[in-house]
């Protein structure tokens, strides 16, 4: 995979939308964007922002000017004068006043703006709707064969005593199934396994909190677009996390980097939470769509020129683990109407859930570009240079533990039981090579 390097021009500030307004209008128009209309709004917003800052510097400088003058009449005993010019220094300074206030104003109006443009899509991201226009890179790994009779995951669940969906419905809700025995004990092997993997590969491990801010939801471009989708804890107006991807890379918010320190790479374990509606019927049934849900995540800050390459390598990282497992698996590039709301570029990892006859997406690998790092304000600093630049954001996940948890208990079931992949050998235990 190879792409072009334009990250200079890849920033939604609104300078750049000034400059570049048809490339824009056309990259979101892939995206599916409903809203083009916002982009001249943002720029007739930003020119009333600019006029009265002109206006307001222009009463400043009278203001200076004429507060010399005073000085001098004062100093030549014309105080009559002097305080009739002193009366139009008060007269100016109120109306500065309420210049200063109306650009405020305005800033905040353009800020609302800007949080609801997208990011624009790479040039490689195909034109699309849905997943169906959504580009196969490649596919790889052998598909099972399993016995006419084989079980989808969810009757596994019961069978082996590994999940109860009926124990979370009475705890909670639907969509927050209990593990419990050896399917507990699965999930901590895989989260184990994803862990190290990734920390072997050069991730530092991060714990982080599992509740943010609005402030960090904003950062990563949660807030405003997903607002719906997040947990809402109003009393203390924080919310759960959807993923690790926002308060790992929220560690970062408001810092200036030095370029030595790029790339940073972080991973992170959480459970993470997410009001998604689903439908019924067995595309949302078992582990196939939940609230709660364990994922690793891999986090990079990349320096601009980079970040590309860096795209490259998560998604070698995220396939490498994939086949480790013995799974079937495909990579997409999702089409512009597939991509998220902060993504420019982003792929899709789906693995064939052999009893179900489908295939189950368990991973996306993005590059934000400068897209987060603008809403986070994180920028680096090249050696002897004095202005600081927008680094590039890229997560993944490494992996998403539902749906890898369903393929590995389908593709691996037997007569004697369910086999699972030598890797997480050595985290089961003893004896646990197959669940009986």
């Amino acid at each position: 995979m190879y792409y072009r390097f334009f990250y200079a021009h890849k920033m939604l500030t609104i300078q750049f939308i000034r400059d570049s307004k048809e490339t824009i209008l056309e990259g979101l128009k892939i995206k599916n964007f409903k809203q083009p209309e916002l982009i001249d709004q943002l720029i007739s917003k930003d020119n009333e922002r600019r006029s009265l800052q002109v206006k307001t510097n222009e009463l400043q400088a009278e203001m200076n000017r004429l507060s010399k003058e005073i000085g001098v009449l004062f100093k030549s005993g014309e105080a009559e004068k002097a305080n009739k010019v002193k009366e139009q220094t008060t007269a100016i300074k109120k109306e500065v006043e309420s210049l200063e206030k109306a650009f405020q104003d305005s800033s905040v109006d353009l800020n609302n703006l800007l949080v609801q443009i997208p990011n624009v899509p790479h040039p490689s991201v195909p034109p699309g709707n849905t997943e169906a226009d959504n580009k196969l890179i490649r596919e790889g790994g052998a598909m099972p064969e399993l016995d006419e009779n084989a079980l989808p995951h969810w009757e596994l669940g019961t069978k082996y005593r590994l999940i109860d969906f009926e124990l979370g419905v009475k705890i909670t809700g639907a969509g927050f199934p209990v593990f419990r025995g050896d399917g507990a004990r699965l999930q901590r092997a895989l989260i184990s396994w994803f862990l190290e993997e990734n920390t072997a590969a050069g991730y530092e491990e991060i714990l982080p909190p599992l509740m943010v801010n609005e402030d960090s939801g904003f950062g990563t471009g949660q807030l405003p677009d997903k607002e719906g989708q997040m947990y809402h804890v109003t009393e203390d107006n924080l919310y759960l996390i959807p993923t690790a991807e926002v308060p790992v890379t929220n560690i970062y918010r408001d810092v200036i980097l030095d370029a030595e320190e790029l790339p940073i790479k972080n991973t992170a374990y959480t459970p993470c939470f997410r009001r998604e509606a689903g439908s019924h019927g067995k595309d949302v049934r078992g582990l196939n769509r939940v609230h709660q849900f364990d994922k690793v995540e891999i986090v990079q800050i990349q320096h601009p020129s980079n970040s590309y390459a860096a795209l490259d390598e998560m998604v070698k990282h995220v396939e490498k683990l994939i086949i480790s497992l013995g799974l079937p698996y495909r990579i997409v590039q999702l089409c512009g109407g597939d991509l998220s709301f902060t993504s420019a570029l982003t792929y899709d990892f789906e693995v064939y859930s052999a009893a179900q006859k489908r295939w189950l997406e368990v991973s996306s690998v993005s590059n934000f570009e400068a897209y987060q790092a603008n809403r986070l304000k994180l920028r680096f600093r090249e050696a002897g240079e004095k202005r600081p630049i927008l680094a590039h954001t890229l997560n993944g996940s490494s992996l998403a533990l539902p749906r890898i948890m369903a393929a590995v208990l389908e593709n691996n079931q037997t007569p004697d039981g369910i086999k699972l992949p030598e890797v997480l050998h050595k985290y089961m235990g003893k004896g646990k090579e197959i669940i009986r």
